[in-house]
């Protein structure tokens, strides 16, 4: 098997599985729960880079205002996305929360066109409605507006496209991220200790090496991801993106049995529906401009 399928698959198969990760801790407040993993993914990212020698992208970004300032709104964006998913997985709420992930390719799509002026294909508009129906559906047949899924979506999606605008990897961009957010993870954590209610050191063993571990298990995929992004297509990368959300999906039912009546399922089964003629035209419209070139 490829390389970079290996590592495309590892990076899906973590995502796809961390909602088991957050679920163990969920006695440990959320907001806690992002600030070790804020705190830990910046350590682990940086004990990575100083093995590697890999700061000078540094100097270059402190340099410009302007790529400061996309960092900071993208590290705020990226902080209400983990507290988010994290909220959602500890309240079940994992299959709505899977949502996002499997219509995040659809939106990014929609903010291309939004803000890219880029120009959809006649399938693609298919795929963006027959969405958009699944969402419609949620809301006034199911009778529940698809929020969670939703702004998982859209601050995942937005991050995504302030991230195009830098020249950083993965790596370097996430250790960015996190270390625009350490300072204020940091003190809350100290806040919470001195008043008594912080949960690090004063809960087991094995819990206080979870939220350590959050940090590793935010950043590990993260490298795969990027490790798979250079050996493969990024239409392989699309079929592979869906093995997360699926598993995530599969989590919240079959393991943490939420429930999933038969209006949400329509739902669902619209967006899947969407999900697939967006993909299939994708591999065709690739497989046509490999022909040409």
């Amino acid at each position: 098997m490829n390389k970079g399928v290996v590592y495309a698959i590892g990076a899906y198969l973590l995502w796809g599985f961390f909602p088991i990760f957050w679920k163990v801790i969920k006695f440990i407040p959320p907001y806690e729960i992002l600030s070790h993993r804020i705190i830990w993914s910046f350590v682990f990212l940086s004990i990575i880079l100083t093995y590697k020698k890999n700061w000078k992208w540094l100097k270059e970004v402190f340099s410009h205002k302007k790529t400061l300032m996309i960092f900071t709104i993208s590290s705020l964006l990226l902080a209400i996305n983990w507290m988010l998913y994290i909220w959602a997985v500890n309240s079940d709420y994992i299959i709505e929360a899977s949502l996002g992930y499997f219509i995040n390719p659809l939106f990014s799509v929609f903010l291309g066109v939004l803000f890219l002026k880029e120009r959809p294909r006649k399938w693609q508009w298919i795929a963006f409605g027959i969405a958009g129906i699944g969402v419609l559906y949620f809301t006034f047949v199911h009778g529940s507006f698809p929020w969670i899924g939703l702004s998982l979506a859209f601050t995942f999606g937005i991050y995504g496209l302030l991230r195009k605008t830098d020249s950083l990897n993965s790596t370097e961009g996430l250790t960015m991220n996190t270390m625009m957010l350490f300072i204020p993870a940091l003190i809350f954590l100290l806040f919470r200790e001195f008043s008594g209610v912080g949960s690090f050191g004063h809960i087991d063993l094995k819990f206080n090496l979870m939220l350590i571990m959050a940090g590793v298990v935010t950043s590990l995929p993260l490298i795969f991801f990027a490790s798979a992004a250079k050996r493969i297509a990024l239409s392989t990368l699309g079929i592979l993106q869906y093995i997360a959300p699926i598993l995530q999906f599969c989590v919240g039912y079959f393991l943490y049995k939420e429930s999933l009546d038969s209006n949400k399922l329509i739902g669902f089964v619209f967006v899947w529906i969407a999900l697939m003629i967006y993909t299939v035209e994708n591999i065709i419209e690739r497989r046509k401009m490999r022909i040409t070139t």
